[in-house]
């Protein structure tokens, strides 16, 4: 431990006490220092209200202790400066993020309980006012189309689905070609006629018939002459009646659920219901601010309003006139914990001014609640406001719990004791929670422990109530405001308020548009036969453009199975089971389903659980959690001080080699360790001991490797904080950069040892050797990820890491020996890839090579492996994964925040260090000048600099070398007179000590412009016309690369086109293009982009086996397929038969072969993988287009021809006489599947891959010719003369799809199970 701590320095007694205790408390000395100092300034603080005299201290003795802090410096000491103390309070809401269900419902229900005879008035109010709503007669009006229309087309048809994403969309849209194209996608094919019905409302009728009718044109006509079709039939209308149709229709909604698209328009409009008794508090809508100048605009858009509001307001007060509610996203575009600095020195003034304006007119403010992990900082945001001078005994000041939340409870005491604290009345609003869906599927992503909120909505049914009781039981403290739709929540309130109300002693809430009618019979005096309590109607304020993401949220909760407006709509269901007690509810459950008070919801799967209860899913860290930080903070300093170093590790006698310093990308002057680089002695030496591993290893049973596997799995993970340090420091990764790849690392290691646990040894043969090749830019997963899968395979392992990076990967190699390997199967050689590298990829020795790098390099180990065949006459196996210009289409449908978002963490998150980053954007021209001045303000916003910092966005690259290229081409992109644009701001270069790069956009005219990737935080832009997508997609192919595309659109016959059309291995739809997910996203590409198969995938083991005895891909088998290619299927099905028959006739003896390959052909197959909820994963096999068959033997030809038609891929044949023969006597129905080519060798014949039957002498002569053949890496799969046992799967092709699903607003399935 250091002698300074927060600039002061400790003598040794006091310097031994702290540690000492910070030992104990897990926690760093730093943390501990702060905590003292906030509780002993709570105790000071105290003392002079008290008016007790306190002691002076002599400054001048006390400054001696002060040290220079600018000169002070260590790893990770600016991390524990960020870590913020707690009270006791605070702690217990943290502590309690993830708090199991079965611990806080339990308290929840004693909470919430109430007598016999209450529950009975409950029970009697409940049906009086669910009665009411039913019996009222129906008026025409908005909100009663409206809810027609939703109960007609509920969120679990495809018909609801389809007309929510047109909702969210079409207003947005700019361009007439891509409306009718919206219309046209979300109108065609749906089962409209099926909605027909006598007792439906003629307007919902009217609506079904229009659908139905729009439907039939739109099947009539082709997209492109649809508007020419629709305008002949209307002549006099100059815009086509469906997109007016359904514009109006959209324009329709936003005014049941929007009050006013102006401040002004919506006091004008709630002046009839002011006048009965309701007031309003006003929200100005929009999203999350992207840039600072989307904040400045809310800032601005907040003052005026506040201003109109108190005007209009005539003085009434806090509670009995309207108000405000802020959403602090709005007010920076930054909110979140680890930019809390930035967020208390620049959003903090914004809220203190809209507060005390808000105060000069007397006008309730409320704080508006958002996601878990931003609870916290508005908590500290609330608590400081409160402490303000200047607000003083104002009673205005109000913040938003979420009953869903289970640690809601915990905050209410928090925000009565800043009451207390500050001596003031708060208005707490007490909601269920607008956020559910995300918050699910963020804790399943993040590997969070359990998730932040209830997983069954009767749950949070329960919590509301305990939670509105302790509201009420803090009158002196807090302000109370009900925001309920549901009839018995109401009730309940109302007799846990008990008789004597006073006005000021709470108040309903509900969102305009959706509970009017319920507090219709709320609102008003008794003799009324009202209940005289009063209610405040939220009331979103915004235009058509602004109000799409709230409009689909109203939708989705109002359209949700579950929700109380979609049920009382639903004359099928009973009254008394729309009244029922949440509490009876939960013990019905217990009881029916057997389980523990608050069990969770069974179809959703904690998070640890995600793939299933035998494959764990990897812990990840909760970095908006302040005691994840706390321990994070200690862990780190405990590891601080370690200077590594390592050396090779290796079964024999080490050599004495160089010695090489690793430094910090980020901070020259940051020495991380040195390492001992390997010689060549030493690559022999592992290669000698490699032998003897090679039968020790493979005899060792699969299920026992699993396990070692598994162990070396946990290891990592309790480990993970050494870990983050070494890739924060080493390979400059920020703290979630470096905590995905751990669990990426982790992920591998349980899915190759699930995989291999049911295997047997007698039915595989491994390879033997295999030499894995990592690159720096991921030290850990890629490393781990290739030799995890190579040990299950059951091959011995040489692992060369990435010269930059060894000490993280030797760190890995300690752990995977700790867990049972032995040292003679895995080996170690740190050191230069041109030595150690190019010495492993050419020993006879080497059994397989496995490689993530550039394509120059893996052309180099090509040419190394090409001169030998391993011992049963087969090439070495070379599987590479080799980068790529990765695209992303975005057009006018696309929503630009989304966008936006996505494109910045695609491009510049790692710095744009990632194989998978996006290198080029195409945008739809419409849309580009937009989305280009969003995404530049976007950019700037972000912090680049020393990754140590929690705040930091943007790490270095990795070195000098690195550093050199990427200005270089920028440089040279200017020179040539390209639009260039350079972020200029938030930079943090501790005085240039890193390699850092500013992330950059660079404009071109054409795609072919980009000529190479460039592997860095640069950006190419290229904008395209609506009708140019085809020559979009011809270009993006062009370049030869194909590891990963991004589509933002809403159009899924679009997107369809794109996916069917593209040549690429990784494709992501409405979501970023980076952070593959093992299993899930199986990862690897096409081309120049590698040679496959997918890491992380079924496929990926059976390419490190010499042999295995079942032919079958048994790794699909208990995969969940899909029959989305059923017209595909048949098509190769038809080809198979066809050629079988001719086999029949011509080659007879050869038929069953035929057969059994249409049995085995898993060609067309797609399978949907497990994953987070709100994403489809669909993994599908397809044929390699261009398969080159070779052989001189005219039924080995055969054989070859048979298996790739079996696939429904094409062959190529190159002329000789068999196979001039051969073709000769072909059908015409199988020649367009089949090619004759003169000659195989010439540089236009293109193939993706060759089928060899042959001899050993004329195998090499292909191997030493493709080894000098530009172009990617091309595979050879060959066989000896005879051979008729075939692996089909090496002819084909992997293709990913991630689709996110909730793009267009919300998670309608998640939603409906809730």
């Amino acid at each position: 431990m250091d002698n300074n701590i927060l600039g002061v320095k400790l003598d040794d007694k006091l310097l031994h006490r702290i540690e000492k205790l910070s030992n104990r408390l897990n926690r760093t000395p730093n943390w501990l220092v702060k905590q003292a100092i906030f509780l002993h300034l709570d105790t000071l603080e105290k003392t002079l209200k008290s008016n007790k005299k306190i002691e002076n201290l002599n400054n001048s003795e006390n400054e001696k202790y002060l040290i220079n802090t600018e000169s002070f410096s260590q790893p990770f000491f600016d991390f524990a400066q960020q870590i913020l103390p707690q009270s006791h309070l605070r702690s217990r809401v943290t502590r309690s993020w993830s708090i199991a269900e079965t611990k806080i419902l339990p308290k929840l229900l004693d909470l919430a309980n109430c007598d016999e005879n209450t529950e009975q008035k409950i029970y009697k109010l409940s049906k009086i006012l669910v009665t009411g709503l039913r019996k009222k007669k129906k008026r025409y009006n908005r909100e009663q189309i409206i809810q027609d229309l939703l109960q007609e087309f509920p969120l679990s048809s495809q018909e609801g689905v389809a007309l929510m994403c047109l909702a969210e969309a079409l207003l947005r849209v700019p361009d007439i070609n891509t409306r009718d194209a919206l219309i046209k996608d979300k109108i065609k094919n749906r089962n409209w006629k099926s909605h027909f019905g006598t007792k439906k409302s003629l307007f919902v009728n009217s609506a079904i018939w229009g659908l139905c009718l729009t439907n039939t044109i739109i099947q009539k006509y082709t997209e492109e002459n649809l508007s020419h079709a629709l305008n002949k039939v209307i002549k006099r209308i100059g815009e086509p009646i469906i997109r007016k149709g359904v514009n109006v229709a959209m324009q329709l909604m936003g005014k049941q659920f929007v009050v006013g698209e102006d401040i002004q328009q919506a006091l004008k409009n709630t002046q009839n219901l002011e006048k009965t008794g309701f007031t309003y508090s006003y929200d100005m809508l929009g999203e999350s601010a992207v840039t600072e100048e989307d904040a400045q605009s809310y800032m601005s858009s907040y003052e005026n309003a506040i201003h109109c509001i108190g005007k209009a307001s005539l003085k009434k007060g806090i509670y009995h006139g309207s108000g405000i509610s802020v959403k602090l996203s709005a007010l920076h575009p930054r909110y979140s914990r680890n930019h809390y600095n930035q967020i208390m020195s620049e959003l903090y003034p914004r809220l203190h001014t809209l507060t005390v304006l808000a105060k000069n007119y007397d006008i309730g403010i409320n704080i508006d609640a958002e996601e878990a992990n931003r609870l916290e900082i508005s908590l500290d945001l609330l608590e400081r406001l409160c402490c303000e001078p200047s607000l003083s005994g104002w009673n205005g000041i109000g913040f938003v719990i979420q009953a869903y939340q289970k640690r809601c409870m915990y905050v209410i005491d928090e925000l009565v004791d800043i009451a207390k604290r500050t001596k003031r009345r708060l208005m707490i609003r007490l909601v269920k929670g607008a956020y559910w869906d995300s918050e699910i599927k963020n804790a399943q992503i993040e590997g969070i422990e359990d998730y932040p909120v209830f997983t069954r909505k009767v749950y949070t049914d329960v919590s509301y109530l305990a939670c509105a009781k302790k509201l009420l039981s803090q009158a002196n403290y807090i302000y109370p405001q009900f925001a309920t739709h549901n009839a018995q929540t109401v009730a309940s309130i109302y007799y846990f308020a008990g008789n004597n109300y006073y006005p000021g002693q709470y108040e309903f809430q509900c969102l305009h548009g959706m509970g009017e009618q319920l507090y219709k019979q709320v609102v008003g005096k008794n003799n009324d036969k009202k209940l005289n309590r009063p209610c405040r109607i939220y009331a979103p304020v915004g235009t058509h453009k602004t109000l799409l993401a709230y409009l689909v949220r109203r939708i989705l909760e109002n359209g949700a199975n579950n929700s109380f407006i979609n049920r009382i709509s639903d004359h099928t269901i009973p009254i008394e089971k729309l009244i029922l007690s949440p509490i009876s509810e939960v013990k019905q459950i217990a009881q029916k389903e057997n389980i523990l008070i608050g069990a969770s919801n069974p179809n959703i799967p904690a998070p640890i659980h995600l793939y299933g209860l035998e494959r764990k899913n990897s812990i990840g860290l909760n970095l908006a959690n302040e005691n994840v930080l706390a321990k994070l903070s200690s862990d780190l300093f405990k590891n601080k001080t370690n200077k590594w170093k390592i050396y090779p590790k290796i079964s024999g006698k080490i050599d004495t080699g160089p010695i090489k310093i690793i430094k910090n990308p980020a901070n020259k002057n940051d020495i991380i360790g040195e390492c001992q680089q390997a010689t060549i002695q030493d690559v022999e030496s592992a290669l000698v001991s490699s032998v003897k591993g090679i039968k020790k290893w493979a005899s060792i049973e699969p299920i026992k490797r699993s396990e070692i596997l598994q162990e070396a799995a946990n290891k990592i993970e309790n480990n993970i904080e050494i870990f983050i340090g070494l890739l924060v420091r080493e390979a400059g990764k920020t703290f979630s950069n470096a905590i995905s790849e751990i669990r990426e690392s982790i992920d591998f290691l349980r899915y190759y040892a699930y995989q291999i646990k049911n295997l047997q040894n007698k039915d595989y043969c491994p390879l033997g050797c295999v030499v894995c090749i990592s690159p720096w830019n991921f030290p850990l997963a890629i490393f781990i990820g290739q030799l995890s899968a190579a040990l299950a395979a059951g091959n011995v392992v040489i692992a060369k890491p990435a010269e930059q990076t060894p000490i993280v990967a030797y760190k890995a190699i300690q752990l995977m020996l700790d867990s049972g390997i032995p040292e003679d199967v895995l080996q170690f050689l740190p050191g230069s890839g041109k030595i150690i590298g190019e010495a492993l990829s050419k020993d006879q020795r080497t059994h397989g090579v496995m490689f993530t790098g550039s394509t120059q390099v893996a052309r180099l180990l090509q040419k190394n492996l090409s001169d030998r065949l391993s011992s049963n006459g087969s090439p070495i196996p070379l599987i590479a994964e080799t980068g790529g210009l990765n695209a992303m289409i975005v057009d006018s449908s696309a929503l630009t925040e989304q966008v936006i978002n996505d494109v910045i963490i695609s491009a510049f998150d790692s710095a744009g260090q990632r194989c998978s980053a996006l290198r080029l954007l195409c945008i739809q021209e419409d849309v580009a000048d937009r989305t280009l001045h969003m995404l530049k303000g976007a950019i700037n916003t972000y912090n680049i600099g020393n990754p140590e910092h929690l705040d930091i966005d943007i790490g270095p690259v990795i070195d000098k070398n690195a550093k050199f290229k990427i200005d270089q081409h920028v440089s040279n992109m200017q020179k040539n007179n390209y639009v260039v644009w350079q972020s200029e701001a938030n930079r943090n270069y501790s005085c240039d000590l890193g390699n850092f790069v500013l992330p950059t956009l660079i404009e071109l005219n054409n795609i072919s412009e980009i000529k190479e990737e460039i592997f860095g935080p640069v950006l190419h832009v290229i904008k395209y016309k609506y009708e140019e997508m085809d020559k979009i997609i011809q270009e993006i192919n062009s370049t030869g690369y194909g590891l990963t595309l991004g589509i933002h659109s809403r159009i899924e016959e679009k997107i369809d086109k794109i996916v069917n059309s593209v040549k690429v291995g990784n494709i992501y739809v409405n979501r970023n293009i980076v952070g593959a997910v093992v299993g899930v996203q199986p990862f690897g590409g096409e081309n120049l982009s590698g040679t496959g198969p997918k890491a992380g995938g079924p496929l990926y083991l059976y390419r490190l086996f010499s042999d295995r005895k079942n032919e079958n891909l048994l790794s699909l088998k208990n995969l969940n397929k899909k029959d989305i290619n059923k017209i595909y299927r048949k098509k190769i099905e038809n080809l198979s038969i066809h050629f079988l028959e001719w086999i029949s006739m011509n080659y007879p003896e050869l038929e069953k072969y035929c057969s059994k390959f249409i049995k085995m052909s898993k060609s067309g197959t797609t399978c949907n993988l497990i994953g987070p909820t709100g994403e489809e994963n669909n993994y599908l096999l397809l044929p390699r287009e261009r398969v080159l068959c070779l052989s001189d033997n005219e039924h080995d030809l055969i054989i070859q021809l048979s298996a790739i038609t079996s696939l429904g891929g094409k062959s190529i044949l190159s002329h000789t006489p068999i196979s001039q023969k051969i073709f000769s006597i072909l059908p015409k129905s199988l020649m367009q599947n089949i090619i004759l080519v003169p000659n195989w060798k010439r540089e236009h014949v293109n193939f993706d891959s060759i089928f060899f039957h042959g001899s050993p002498e004329d195998l090499k002569d292909i191997l030493k010719f493709l080894s000098e053949r530009p172009g990617p890496v091309i595979t050879v799969h060959s066989h000896a003369k005879g051979t008729r046992k075939i692996f089909l799967e090496r002819f084909l092709i992997e293709r990913t799809i991630s689709t996110n699903t909730t793009a267009a607003g919300g998670n309608t399935t998640l939603l409906n199970i809730a």
